[in-house]
């Protein structure tokens, strides 16, 4: 009989049952990849309706085939490698295990102690956030329900995320709340490694006004961004970004990163819109030279 031969599996799959105890390296990797294959799914859908109509006015129907043909395929590929590495539910569970206490905890524990150090909690002094008994918090991009419960006596806490893998975290897509009925209704909004997973630079912008519209006035803002995005960026430097927040109407009051390091934390705090910044903040412009530089950017 002929030998039967295995077929091999593709060494980028990763099994649903992988432990929690894979290395922080390896859980790193595994969800670096999902964001560049689904930030590039994302920019490959919004494209082809912007290819389609540009072929068809110039009348080249080949090369609108060709485009379509070209985009779909790109599409099947990364669906089949999203597949194999398991699927938006292992990318969640991988991000809830680098989260985890072992792995130095999640980044409402930065916001916590900020928050403690400008007078909030259960002994706020007189006049701190005078007649509320409990900041109404919305952690955008919860993969937890439950990471503000040892504070819950003076956090109100509301997780949600576009694709909720717990029943007490709201799914819903942040940029399609509604405005009317969420205008000025927080104390403190959290986006936490979320700004970095929405593909387009000008929705990020977006992203910011509407949590601006959503928060109370003098309202918090919890931001966190992997360093990189805008340590070594072309399109956005630490200067850069303050302006960006100026315009849009925060001011910072808090901010943690290190060189070296992997995250850069921010607390701002909703303020007058700043019309008078120079830079222009609509469209990218190289603000650092080199090859090895990524294109992580904001469009307001």
């Amino acid at each position: 009989m002929p030998k039967v031969r295995k077929r091999k599996v593709p060494v980028t799959r990763t099994s649903t049952n992988t432990s929690a105890t894979k290395s922080p390296e390896a859980t790193a990797a595994i969800i670096r990849r999902f964001h560049v294959l689904i930030k590039r799914r994302a920019q490959l859908i919004a494209q082809r309706p912007g290819r389609q109509q540009a072929t068809l006015v110039s009348g080249n129907q080949k090369g609108k085939r060709r485009a379509i043909d070209t985009n779909a395929a790109e599409l099947e590929q990364i669906d089949k490698e999203i597949e194999e590495l398991g699927g938006l539910d292992e990318y969640q569970r991988m991000s809830t295990i680098g989260q985890g206490q072992d792995r130095g905890g999640g980044s409402e524990r930065v916001l916590i102690l900020w928050l403690q150090e400008l007078g909030y909690g259960p002994n706020r002094p007189p006049g701190r956030m005078a007649g509320v008994t409990r900041l109404k918090l919305l952690e955008v991009g919860a993969l937890k329900p439950d990471n503000y419960r040892s504070c819950q006596d003076w956090i109100n806490a509301t997780p949600m995320d576009l694709h909720s893998r717990h029943p007490e975290i709201l799914e819903q897509d942040f940029l399609l709340m509604d405005q009317d009925l969420n205008r000025a209704q927080w104390d403190v909004i959290s986006l936490s490694l979320v700004i970095n997973f929405v593909p387009d630079a000008k929705e990020r912008g977006k992203m910011l006004r509407i949590a601006r519209n959503m928060l109370r006035p003098d309202g918090l803002l919890f931001l966190v961004l992997p360093l990189p995005c805008v340590a070594n960026s072309r399109y956005l430097t630490f200067e850069h970004m303050q302006a960006i927040m100026s315009t849009l109407g925060f001011a910072q009051i808090k901010e943690r990163w290190r060189h070296g390091g992997k995250m850069a934390y921010w607390l701002y705090q909703k303020t007058d819109v700043n019309e008078n910044v120079s830079m222009t903040l609509g469209k990218k412009a190289v603000l650092r030279q080199g090859g090895s530089r990524n294109n992580f950017s904001i469009l307001l």
